[in-house]
């Protein structure tokens, strides 16, 4: 794992902290438009790092305007090598409680209106279908879960994450639905964000967060925006306190493989 710059996107806030030196901002022209944000690169001891906010910087693009082929060809075109992705979600499943962190294997696309695929037509020299049998990266799924329990944070290591999408939350018989298809957790913006990266072959993981019960659990408030930012909000440094760690690792790891 020599020479790595992993990426994180997501509302992290990781460019807020006094963790990194030597920031640089620059924006990427790519084929497809413009990415949600600037690139912000910074350095954790020698290993450089990019963060990308997936909605802005001020949280203004809604999941289904997400430019999420211009994100991820930018980083591509970056050199980055690997994606962690955080993101709120919604259990539907009992014992995923409000806080706990879920490294989701498997996910399920809901998505009706987002386009999902770099390639536009076929061509007889390029594989034009990518095989996403486990789309989410063993190894760094892996290197997650250490950190969460290094961490000793309550967390899951496996599940399925379906990305409906959005802006509104589930009915009631949608979010049952999506509970008998083997969903776990559900969220707005994993899809087709995974799928691209995979397409463009970088290991991609996720660290989700449970902040509300969806719609199907009738002894609990169904999912409100004003509930999921305070749960976010006071959680928010376990999510941030792992994807350093995470981080760090990374950064041994490679420097390991180098000696």
């Amino acid at each position: 794992m020599a020479n790595i710059k992993p990426a994180v996107i997501g509302g992290s806030g990781l460019e807020k902290l006094n963790l990194f030196q030597n920031w640089r901002e620059e924006k990427i022209i790519t084929p497809y438009g413009d990415t949600s944000s600037t690139m912000l690169t910074g350095l954790l001891g020698d290993m450089e790092v990019v963060i990308l906010s997936r909605h802005g910087r001020q949280h203004t693009i809604t999941p289904s305007q997400i430019n999420n082929r211009a994100n991820l060809w930018a980083l591509k075109e970056v050199g980055c090598t690997h994606i962690l992705a955080s993101a709120a979600c919604g259990s539907l499943r009992e014992h995923i409680r409000m806080g706990h962190l879920v490294f989701p294997d498997q996910f399920i696309d809901f998505t009706r209106h987002r386009v999902s695929t770099f390639v536009e037509r076929f061509d007889p020299e390029l594989p034009n279908h990518a095989s996403m049998p486990d789309p989410f990266d063993p190894a760094v799924r892996q290197v997650m879960v250490s950190a969460a329990r290094q961490l000793d944070l309550p967390h899951h290591t496996r599940g399925t994450i379906i990305t409906i999408e959005g802006p509104r939350f589930s009915t009631r018989a949608e979010s049952r639905m999506f509970q008998s298809w083997g969903a776990d957790i559900i969220n707005m913006t994993i899809a087709p964000e995974a799928i691209l990266a995979n397409e463009l072959q970088i290991p991609y993981g996720v660290v989700a967060i449970a902040t509300d019960y969806d719609a199907w659990h009738l002894d609990e408030t169904t999912a409100n925006w004003e509930d999921i930012l305070r749960v976010f909000s006071e959680n928010v440094v376990h999510v941030t306190n792992l994807l350093v760690k995470v981080l760090e690792q990374l950064g041994q790891n490679s420097n390991s493989a180098r000696k």
